[in-house]
């Protein structure tokens, strides 16, 4: 009896000893990914998705969250090699690569924002816009404010700019103001678009519809995981796994509901308002090809490089080849 207790002791300690080899093994093959991303930003809700799910350990990764207060900071840190993988859009990406970075773009997101007004508005079409007082968050150069404007000008030779009283703001700032009625419109991200929904407001026209009238065949992703071209090179088994672990991610996030609810402290909404936001991101998650995608950024490219000058886009007269990662 006592020999059978010392080989079954014997057998345990050897488990013991081989899983915590393999767990070691697991750990060290585990490549950290450095994401930097804005504290607040709605990123935030798919990376915590993973974290708490531990979707990238599942893939071999490691997610490290870095948080920065603004985008500008997220950008100095992507080309300072602080971080490895940063949030923007395919513009900003094509004009870094015609100026010689390699930077590259796999689409995130095509929720956007829209011009929003409140129900029971005498606001009805773009044409009655004239004369009124707009909201426009983002600034003169911001892309869903040129769609717009270029929209205006195509189908009703309408200057959104000169013939309206513009003000432009931060988003939060300029939600206020619409729920206070001290301005007739605003045009908004997509999230504070989502909130201002669910208190009494609806879609005038979103940003995607303009760009579909302006040429795109489909809805664009707008915004997207962004990195250096030979880290991704360098490391392809650590891009490949996030890249897996952000799809499964939204694979949850677009089929439940529960989520969302343990989301809701996060993303600070709860009830009509965390419903809107929910089904508003999932109304993004792409589902096109990285060719439809592509195919469509470069002839939004021409629009706004029309539209928004060399301010806009730098001296690139089209999108620069490699915008668009694609996979092996």
């Amino acid at each position: 009896m006592i020999g059978i207790h010392h080989r079954l002791f014997g057998f345990v300690s050897l488990l013991v000893v081989v899983l915590g080899c393999f767990a070691a093994s697991n750990s060290f093959a585990a490549q950290t990914i450095r994401v930097g991303v804005l504290k607040f930003g709605t990123v935030n809700w798919e990376l915590d998705t993973i974290k708490h799910h531990r979707l990238d350990e599942k893939h071999g990764v490691n997610v490290e969250v870095r948080f920065f207060a603004g985008e500008d900071a997220t950008n100095v840190a992507m080309m300072a090699g602080d971080v490895d993988i940063i949030v923007s859009d395919w513009l900003w990406v094509s004009r870094q690569r015609a100026s010689g970075e390699d930077l590259t773009f796999v689409p995130y997101s095509s929720s956007v924002g829209a011009l929003m007004v409140r129900d029971g508005s005498p606001i009805e079409s773009l044409s009655d816009l004239k004369g009124k007082k707009v909201g426009v968050a983002g600034g003169p150069l911001d892309k869903s404010w040129l769609l717009l404007q270029g929209l205006a000008k195509q189908q009703l030779s309408l200057d959104l700019a000169a013939q309206n009283e513009i003000i432009y703001g931060a988003p939060p700032l300029l939600a206020e103001k619409a729920q206070q009625g001290e301005i007739d419109a605003v045009l908004n991200f997509w999230n504070y678009c989502a909130r201002l929904e669910a208190k009494g407001f609806h879609r005038l026209i979103g940003t995607s519809d303009a760009a579909k009238a302006l040429g795109a065949a489909g809805t664009t992703s707008a915004i997207g995981y962004i990195f250096h071209e030979k880290w991704a090179d360098a490391h392809p088994e650590a891009i490949a796994g996030f890249i897996k672990a952000s799809r499964d991610a939204k694979a949850l996030l677009g089929d439940s509901d529960q989520e969302w609810q343990r989301l809701a402290p996060v993303i600070k909404a709860e009830g009509r308002e965390l419903d809107v936001l929910r089904d508003r991101y999932r109304e993004g998650i792409p589902a096109r090809t990285i060719d439809a995608e592509q195919g469509d950024a470069e002839k939004l490219y021409a629009v706004l490089a029309k539209l928004g000058g060399e301010r806009l886009v730098g001296p690139g007269k089209a999108l620069t080849p490699g915008t668009f990662w694609k996979e092996d």
